[in-house]
């Protein structure tokens, strides 16, 4: 069957995400610094990173909801230092826009810009980043994240849930991704075929194997013509 539609993962696959939410975090414990000092005084920026780590731990049957994650800890956060819970709303604002202030890989946006005209294009996610936000929301038929799934990949169902949105069927869809479980195994799992992306030329960890490896995202329109 011809492959009519490409999924993509974000975090990782189109840009790097360490470097995102390192200055995220600091842009956020800044404001706080400023707004709400009460909890930058008991909490170095390491020790208030440490005690979200810590809170989300908690709860792992909200894995899947990064965001409500984050705002229920910044409401904790507001309880404990008596701060109004108009913390949870602004905070989480000012955090998620600083975490879609992204630098794509190199070859990212030229191979998504060629491959939008022949191609359907979507996002499946476990992150909550908004391609829309970013700009690139114009290339991309379909975006589902896991907060709206309400499951998290390798789940088969979040893929499925993208899918049945836009009348694809996984035999005629292609994910690609970075992570060898959550993106490969969950999307084989689903009925798709799997492109790895690779940059670190990393081997494969065992367990069922991708499709095809890229290395650069340059290479992913001549391999899906392989599939």
């Amino acid at each position: 069957m011809t492959i009519r539609c490409i999924a993509f993962d974000l975090d990782d696959t189109l840009w790097p995400v360490k470097p995102v939410i390192q200055q995220a975090e600091r842009h956020f414990y800044g404001w706080l610094q400023q707004h709400y000092p009460l909890i930058t005084a008991q909490y170095a920026l390491p020790e208030l990173i440490k005690h979200r780590m810590n809170y989300m731990q908690q709860y792992p049957e909200l894995h899947y909801n990064l965001t409500q994650l984050r705002k229920n800890w910044l409401a904790t956060l507001a309880q404990a230092h008596a701060y109004p819970d108009t913390l949870v709303a602004e905070g989480f604002e000012v955090f998620w826009l600083a975490r879609n202030e992204v630098t794509f890989f190199e070859g990212a946006l030229e191979a998504l810009e060629s491959l939008s005209a022949r191609f359907l294009l979507g996002v499946i996610s476990n992150g909550n980043a908004s391609v829309h936000h970013i700009g690139v929301g114009h290339l991309f038929q379909f975006t589902h994240s896991s907060a709206e799934a309400g499951v998290a990949k390798p789940h088969p169902a979040i893929f499925h849930q993208a899918l049945e949105r836009v009348g694809i069927s996984p035999h005629q869809a292609v994910y690609v991704g970075d992570d060898p479980v959550r993106d490969i195994q969950g999307a084989a799992s689903a009925g798709l075929r799997t492109v790895w992306f690779n940059p670190e030329r990393q081997t494969w960890p065992g367990g069922r194997e991708p499709d095809a490896t890229i290395h650069h995202l340059a290479q992913l329109e001549a391999v899906i013509a392989t599939l």
